[in-house]
C-alpha cells in the first residue's frame, strides 16, 4: 500500500493523471475502472487535457464504471451514465463498445449483475480501478457493513448517503434509494486500485481506511489487504494521519 500525500486538490489529480495516463501508454487495450463523483473530475479534466495537447490514445480501452443509481436513465442529468459522459467520455476517443456503466433500468437486476461481473471477466479483468471513498468510508455504494467479498448487486443507500447525495437533486425525495454497484470483492480483484480523497472533512475517515483495522464498517479499509493499493491525498485529507511524516518520506526518497 502507497499513501501519497500532495500539496491540493489540482496536484493530486494531476498525480493521479499521471497514472493513469502512464498505464494507458504501456498497455493500450487496458481495462479501467472508473468512479463518478466530485473528487474524480479533476483526473478526469487533466486526462481530457492529455488526450487533447499530448495525444492521450483512449482508442483501444476498455472502461468499466462502479455503479449507476437505480430508478434513473442514462438520459438523466444526475445519472452515471450522464455524468460520465459530460466529465469524460464526450472529450476523449474511448470507442462507445467499449464502454460499460451499470443500467440503473434493468428489468433484471440480478441477471444484469451477473453479466455485467461475466463482461469484466470476458475483458480480462480491471487493469486499473479508480476509486473514491464516502463520508462514512465506503467505496463504490458498498455501504458499511457490506461484505468484503461481496460482488455487483443492487445495494440499499444508508440516509447519510442520501443526505450527502441529496444536494445534486431538486429535493431530497428525488434521491434514489437503491444502486448498483460492483462489490468489495469485485473491486479487489483489480490490478491496481487508485483511491482519492481530498478535503479535511473526510481526514478521519481516510485515516481510519489506511491505518485502522479492517473492517466492514468501512470497507475502503479492504484496500489494505490489496497487493497494488495507491491512496492520493491532498494534505487537508492527510491531517489525521498517524504515519504522516513516514509517507511523505517515502515518496520523496523514491528509488
Amino acid at each position: 500500500m502507497e499513501v501519497i500525500i500532495k500539496k491540493d486538490y489540482e496536484a493530486m489529480s494531476k498525480e493521479a493523471a499521471l497514472i493513469v495516463a502512464n498505464l494507458v501508454k504501456n498497455i493500450p487495450n487496458c481495462v479501467l475502472g472508473l468512479a463518478t463523483g466530485s473528487t474524480p473530475i479533476g483526473l478526469y479534466k487533466e486526462l481530457i487535457r492529455m488526450h487533447k495537447n499530448e495525444g492521450l490514445d483512449f482508442s483501444k480501452v476498455t472502461t468499466f464504471n462502479l455503479d449507476e443509481y437505480c430508478g434513473l436513465p442514462p438520459s438523466h442529468d444526475q445519472s452515471y451514465h450522464y455524468f460520465m459522459h459530460d466529465n469524460l467520455f464526450n472529450h476523449i476517443n474511448v470507442q462507445p463498445q467499449n464502454i460499460h456503466v451499470p443500467s440503473g433500468t434493468a428489468p433484471d437486476v440480478d441477471a444484469f449483475c451477473e453479466w455485467y461481473e461475466d463482461e469484466i471477466e470476458k475483458a480480462g479483468g480491471i487493469d486499473l480501478q479508480v476509486l473514491g471513498i464516502g463520508g462514512d468510508g465506503h467505496i463504490a455504494f458498498n455501504e458499511p457493513g457490506s461484505s468484503l467479498g461481496s460482488r455487483t448487486r443492487m445495494k440499499t443507500l444508508t440516509q447519510e448517503t442520501i443526505d450527502d447525495n441529496a444536494r445534486f437533486f431538486a429535493k431530497k425525495e428525488d434521491v434514489p434509494r437503491y444502486a448498483i454497484t460492483m462489490g468489495v470483492g469485485t473491486i479487489m480483484e483489480a490490478g491496481h486500485c487508485l483511491l482519492l480523497c481530498n478535503g479535511e472533512k473526510k481526514a478521519e475517515t481516510i485515516a481510519r481506511a489506511i491505518e485502522g483495522p479492517i473492517t466492514a464498517e468501512i470497507t475502503a479499509s479492504a484496500l489494505q489487504m490489496h497487493p497494488q493499493a495507491t491512496f492520493i491525498l491532498d494534505e487537508p485529507a492527510a491531517t489525521k494521519l498517524k504515519r504522516y511524516d513516514y509517507y511523505k518520506w517515502v515518496y520523496d526518497n523514491k528509488p
